[in-house]
């Protein structure tokens, strides 16, 4: 190109000028050109953020009860061998006791929001290295115990160890201590008998004073998984600063007031928590808590009269509403974590969550053991009554995907110190 500047003719070199001269015309461009990449950061990721000294990345608090079941065909990280080998309940080894499908195992949690890995033992048991994780509550804590020692046995095989209040597993490798403490009220209380020659057939509670059970353990607790429910949903007496306020399905009993159970619940959990907080958290101690929704059951017909759950599929998106008392017991647990981590965010070491369980469990009618809680039930062909299991769940299950996400909740607690709450 040829151009006369003061005179003098001048050549430049065009294959030269050009991309300075394309740079010109597409800078104005470039914000809008990212434009749409930045919004699909935000969409997928829209609640990251930068730490304030800027050095680190913290993830986003997924909502991991909003999602739904979807095919899985990589199944379950243990068998029905780990299971024995763990020696967990036997009622909950519907394979071992001959369940002729396996379509339930081919499942996974796929949240709305986020991703849920699959659950990952190693990481586990590095996050619980020379500490103590207990689970208290009922049949489904117990459920839940067992279902993670089955997925941490893939890595490490645990040590059953005698303890004065608990069943105990050491994983010597690691120095870690997991436990399990039967208290279905948490509080203090007497179970209902089954058979009325060996006791009354209605559960008697003390709303006010914490079981001691476990709560006396609670100085070398690390971390506290709570899980209870549903022994609230049969007859029961209540009792507050000792003498009774109520009771529940008891026409005829002392003339007592019938009142439901919704209010006996919240007091419960609500004694439990504060118990933990006052012992521990006061003290200037260290404690991580995690209360669990309640797990609905799926019985067709009453329990008690026959009730079956004979289902081999999760509901689909919209085919199944929460609703009822499953909503109810939900709303307050959720309420009394809130009332909870308020009480407690004066003292530094207290963290507290609710793993929310409800809806997960409410899509399973398929995980439950039914009939084949007790071994090849029809080996003598289709009895007329059969004994269903249909509240716990088989190992492997659904309830494996619970501990999945209890591992997610450890990692961001990790993830974030306690200085930086």
């Amino acid at each position: 190109m040829l151009y006369t500047k003061m005179g003098t003719t001048t050549t430049t070199n065009a294959s030269k000028d050009q991309p300075f001269s394309l740079i010109k015309i597409l800078l104005p461009w470039t914000p809008i050109a990212l434009l749409p990449i930045a919004i699909l950061s935000i969409y997928f990721y829209p609640l990251s953020f930068m730490s304030p000294e800027g050095d680190k990345v913290y993830d986003y608090s997924c909502d991991y009860s909003d999602g739904k079941w979807v095919q899985d065909k990589r199944g379950p990280l243990y068998n029905e061998s780990t299971s024995s080998k763990i020696k967990i309940k036997k009622s909950q080894n519907c394979i071992a006791n001959g369940r002729p499908d396996s379509d339930y195992l081919y499942w996974k949690w796929k949240p709305s929001q986020c991703n849920l890995p699959r659950f990952e033992p190693q990481t586990f048991l590095q996050l619980i290295k020379n500490k103590h994780v207990a689970f208290v509550g009922d049949s489904l804590a117990r459920n839940q115990i067992e279902s993670l020692l089955c997925m941490l046995a893939t890595a490490s095989t645990p040590k059953r160890v005698k303890h004065q209040g608990s069943r105990r597993w050491h994983f010597a490798s690691y120095n870690a201590n997991v436990s399990f403490y039967w208290s279905s009220f948490l509080v203090q209380g007497i179970q209902r008998s089954e058979s009325p020659k060996k006791g009354p057939k209605y559960n008697t509670m003390y709303l006010d004073h914490v079981n001691e059970r476990w709560a006396r353990d609670i100085d070398e607790m690390d971390l506290v998984v709570i899980s209870f429910g549903h022994w609230f949903l049969v007859p029961s007496v209540y009792y507050e600063a000792d003498s009774v306020i109520g009771c529940l399905n008891c026409t005829g009993l002392n003339n007592y007031n019938e009142i439901d159970f919704y209010g006996p619940l919240r007091k419960a959990l609500r004694t439990s928590l504060n118990s933990i907080i006052e012992r521990k958290a006061a003290k200037g101690n260290r404690i991580d808590v995690i209360v669990e929704t309640i797990s609905p059951s799926h019985f067709e017909g009453d329990w008690d009269k026959g009730g079956t759950c004979s289902k081999s599929s999760p509901y689909r998106e919209g085919e199944k509403q929460l609703e009822g008392t499953d909503a109810e017991i939900r709303m307050i647990e959720l309420e009394e974590v809130e009332n909870a981590k308020e009480y407690g965010k004066q003292y530094g070491g207290f963290r507290l969550e609710a793993l929310d369980v409800t809806k997960l469990a409410l899509l399973r009618p398929d995980g439950h053991p039914g009939a084949y809680m007790n071994p090849f039930p029809f080996a003598n062909g289709v009895q007329e009554n059969v004994q269903n299991d249909c509240v716990h769940w088989c190992l492997p299950g659904p309830i494996d995907t619970w501990n999945e996400i209890l591992l997610e909740m450890m990692k961001k607690w990790e993830e974030k110190p306690r200085s930086e709450e």
